[in-house]
């Protein structure tokens, strides 16, 4: 089980000592708070973390058939609701500072960084946000060729929407991300522009009935858990927030409130992600405060989308079914031997975090020891480890901006048996990306990863009542159209219903 809810407040202040001491010795490399943003982390500084695990290399005799991919958006601006808030965090600044200025001590002021005074958001004004910026617009397309140059010859083919599905869900930055990545993909293999690029398309659901990668919108048993549990997760994140602010209060002197610190935990990571600058806010914290920041983000990500809780991630079971459905299509068509061109050979989704983290812990990724076990047993997880301590659940490596899964599906040479290879077809394709394993059977892969959850119906886990269907009163156009189709029968012509739909 979880630990409790609140930690002892010396514990925490000899963590954070102890953290201090021996950051130096945990990083031997230059500290970097871009590292540590949790899942406002950069794609590019996340892969240049020594915590990214390089691709396992597979036999030459192998050969791709088909591409999964579950992608998050790249970097995006900060969402309406938190633009209001970095205004508010402004007008609070000035009040603190006019407040310091009143005060006696008027050495004090010396302490106060001085971007503080009449700092003003750089989005200040804006009505609309949570669009991708133009990074993160690169690092979807940097992501597409590398993944072109990883996969040459899956991608030789013309294009076709049905060879290379793209899909993305309704919110603009997902699917701008879908394009990104497409125009990436697909340039050289067209006309239009310098770059001979291509049109594509990109499919998406309704929100209201995107279950494979929206499921989290449609799933009232997850809601009513995030609800109840969003409270637990503030009291357990609520000690190292009075620590960090008692720190930040003593040595500023201005009288920072908790709320006020995390306002400007968050502005850190906006500043650091979006804008390269970490000699403001991010300055305020340091070392041992950031990787308590870094961590109060990591628990509430782990309680309300991973492994805290089993409902989290077995919501994400249509994806997983869509998945593996992909792939045994993908089988078939080798099996009999469908020519190039005519089956689809990758499936590329573009989603959220809150798509991507419940798809990892179903993929059992990111776990200690024998948590794996417990996975397949749906059973919650203890919280992630307090730093100093080392942990495999960071936001910055989960599920940073334009984070994916990539389960890759494999034709290899059968299984040799005393000199005779072996009939079992399936047998012969493997799949790279599965669980604690880098490279597997694709029937393992269903008993392993896939069949501990797939014994769950999605409506009922997610107390879905399916709409009574109830016969409506015709309208005037079909009434129009049986009206002609009774007058035509009764003249001796036989016509049928479809036959009078006009095709657009």
């Amino acid at each position: 089980m979880a630990p409790s809810t609140s930690l002892p407040f010396l514990l925490l202040l000899g963590a954070l000592l102890a953290v201090a001491l021996l950051s130096s010795a945990a990083e031997p490399e230059a500290f970097d708070v871009r590292r540590h943003l949790s899942t406002v982390t950069r794609y590019d500084v996340a892969r240049g973390s020594n915590s990214m695990v390089s691709a396992p290399s597979i036999s030459d005799q192998c050969r791709v058939i088909h591409l999964n991919l579950v992608a998050r958006h790249g970097t995006r601006a900060p969402t309406k609701k938190r633009i209001k808030e970095l205004d508010r965090l402004a007008v609070r600044l000035g009040a603190l500072v006019n407040e310091a200025k009143q005060g006696p001590d008027s050495d004090s002021l010396k302490k106060i960084p001085s971007w503080i005074e009449g700092w003003e958001s750089r989005w200040k004004g804006r009505v609309k946000g949570g669009e991708l910026v133009s990074e993160g617009e690169e690092e979807l397309f940097n992501f597409a060729n590398r993944v072109k140059e990883r996969f040459q010859g899956l991608f030789d083919e013309e294009y076709h929407p049905d060879v290379y599905s793209i899909r993305a869900t309704q919110v603009p930055r997902a699917s701008a991300s879908a394009v990104a990545f497409g125009l990436g993909l697909l340039s050289g293999k067209g006309k239009l522009g310098e770059g001979k690029n291509r049109a594509f398309s990109v499919l998406s659901e309704s929100r209201a009935s995107d279950i494979c990668l929206r499921f989290f919108d449609s799933c009232q048993t997850y809601k009513d858990y995030r609800k109840r549990k969003e409270p637990d997760v503030e009291k357990q994140k609520e000690p190292i927030l009075e620590i960090v602010t008692s720190a930040l209060v003593n040595r500023y002197h201005l009288n920072f409130t908790k709320q006020d610190v995390s306002s400007l935990w968050f502005l850190c990571k906006q500043e650091a992600s979006l804008l390269n600058i970490t000699n403001q806010a991010c300055q305020l914290f340091n070392e041992a405060e950031v990787y308590f920041m870094e961590w109060t983000d990591d628990l509430e990500g782990f309680v309300l989308k991973g492994y805290g809780e089993s409902i989290n991630y077995k919501m994400g079971l249509p994806l997983l079914k869509d998945v593996v459905q992909s792939m045994e299509e993908a089988i078939i068509a080798k099996e009999e031997n469908h020519p190039d061109g005519t089956y689809e050979k990758a499936r590329l989704r573009f989603a959220h975090a809150e798509t991507v983290v419940p798809f990892t812990c179903l993929l059992g990724l990111f776990l200690e020891g024998s948590d794996f076990e417990k996975i397949q047993r749906e059973e919650p997880l203890d919280l992630p480890p307090v730093p100093p301590q080392t942990r495999n659940w960071k936001g910055s490596v989960v599920a940073p901006f334009a984070s994916n899964n990539m389960l890759v599906l494999y034709q290899c040479p059968g299984k040799i048996n005393g000199g005779k290879v072996s009939q079992d077809q399936n047998s012969s394709y493997f799949v790279q990306g599965c669980g604690n394993k880098d490279f597997c059977p694709f029937d393992e892969f269903k008993e392993k990863i896939v069949q501990p959850h797939v014994k769950h119906d999605f409506d009922v886990l997610c107390k879905i009542k399916k709409p009574v269907v109830t016969e409506e009163p015709s309208s005037f156009s079909s009434k129009l159209s049986n009206f002609f189709l009774a007058s035509f029968s009764r003249k001796g012509y036989h016509v049928k219903a479809q036959d009078m739909k006009t095709e657009l």
